[in-house]
């Protein structure tokens, strides 16, 4: 079988050479590291440095920084009621983005009847005048909207977001899990109250996850109850091999990021310049800032299951969108937010960049879908004919 080119790593992505290091060596350490022995220091060192470079990575403190097993179980802990800034109220509602990953539209540990959502624009952006109307209709609110959405990859105006959430009283919580390694992340530029990370979107193992709070955000309930972990917010002996190789993966992607980005958006633009050859392209959140990774595009006509069956067969792995949900057959509820009908979101197809991909993939790709494309509109030409 010829090599493949993977173009799905919004979804998952390759363990980085150095993750797989970090775990390998932390296989060979017996200890428990709650455990006082040597053999138990050894794996709390390997915690805590972890702890460490992933804190490094977003501008936090170490000890701010809450292990767990993914990012699902990350925003489920993040959505926590009664959160609160220094002694301030604890926050008893939640107000979430229409876009944002099907975890926080659970809403957590928030009844549903405490939940409201926040529109966006036709770009993917958050409608902060909605968010305003939302905010003064209520009680201080949590506040959850991504940084970048894992679909679009359109890059929310977050600072913006919390300084209207702050001046309402409420606390806001940002997933940053897409964001890690293709964007710069400091968590008091952004001024967010916690913020969440998954190691598998870094190239870090699937099974590894962090809660970051910044300074003066308390109130964090744990979501499993047991041993007095991670300072007590999360019980259960920690996963070692996993936070450690999470923690390899950080640094190997913070140090690669400024390099990355720029080839990455070069690589993007290459991509998108032959894509819109094709009459009626559309590529969403394109007027809105966005990863440098990650296109969402259709053309009117095109059934994504087709198009991504059709990338599959020539050797390409894309996605119809978000991993969690591309296995159904229903529209993103992303575009459907955003304002797009739904036989325009039934035919999107996301690719998604990482750090291995080169030009050769990109033109392999564009011929690819110049084959899709002109099945697609010679089909068109006989229903019309």
């Amino acid at each position: 079988m010829s090599e493949r080119v993977y173009l799905d790593w919004n979804a998952t992505t390759p363990l980085r050479p150095e993750a797989k290091r970090a775990m390998t060596a932390a296989w060979e350490i017996s200890g428990n590291p709650s455990s006082v022995h040597a053999e138990g220091r050894q794996a709390r060192r390997l915690v805590e440095d972890a702890r460490a470079a992933i804190a490094a990575a977003v501008a936090a403190r170490s000890h701010d920084v809450v292990f767990c097993s993914g990012g699902t179980e990350a925003n489920a802990l993040a959505l926590t009621p009664g959160l609160r800034r220094g002694t301030g109220q604890g926050v008893q509602r939640l107000l979430v983005s229409a876009i944002e990953h099907t975890s926080v539209l659970a809403g957590g540990r928030f009844p549903a009847a405490s939940i409201g959502t926040i529109k966006v624009t036709g770009s993917g952006l958050v409608d902060l005048n909605h968010l305003r109307t939302l905010l003064a209709a209520g009680s201080p609110a949590l506040v959850s909207v991504m940084l970048a959405n894992n679909e679009t990859g359109a890059v929310q105006p977050v600072s913006e977001v919390a300084d209207v959430v702050h001046e309402a009283g409420g606390l806001l919580h940002v997933d940053a899990i897409q964001a890690l390694g293709k964007i710069s992340i400091d968590i008091n530029l952004l001024k967010a109250d916690l913020l969440t990370l998954s190691a598998h979107k870094i190239g870090g193992p699937k099974g590894a996850g962090a809660v970051v709070l910044a300074e003066g955000a308390h109130g964090l309930e744990p979501l499993l109850r047991g041993g007095g972990q991670e300072l007590g917010r999360r019980a259960g002996t920690e996963n070692v091999a996993g936070i450690a190789a999470f923690g390899a993966a950080t640094k190997a992607a913070i140090a690669a990021l400024p390099g990355d980005a720029t080839r990455l958006g070069a690589l993007r633009e290459r991509l998108e310049r032959g894509l819109k050859q094709t009459p009626g392209m559309i590529v969403f959140s394109e007027a809105a800032p966005r990863l440098p990774n990650t296109t969402l595009f259709t053309v009117p006509g095109l059934k994504a299951e087709t198009a991504v069956i059709g990338f599959d067969l020539a050797g390409i792995a894309v996605s119809s969108g978000s991993a969690c949900s591309s296995g159904k057959v229903q529209p993103s509820h992303v575009l459907d937010a955003m304002g797009f009908p739904k036989d325009l979101a039934q035919g999107a197809v996301r690719l998604s960049l990482g750090w291995s991909t080169s030009e050769a993939d990109i033109d392999m790709t564009l011929e690819a879908w110049r084959k899709l494309a002109d099945g697609l509109l010679r089909g068109q030409r006989r229903n019309t004919a």
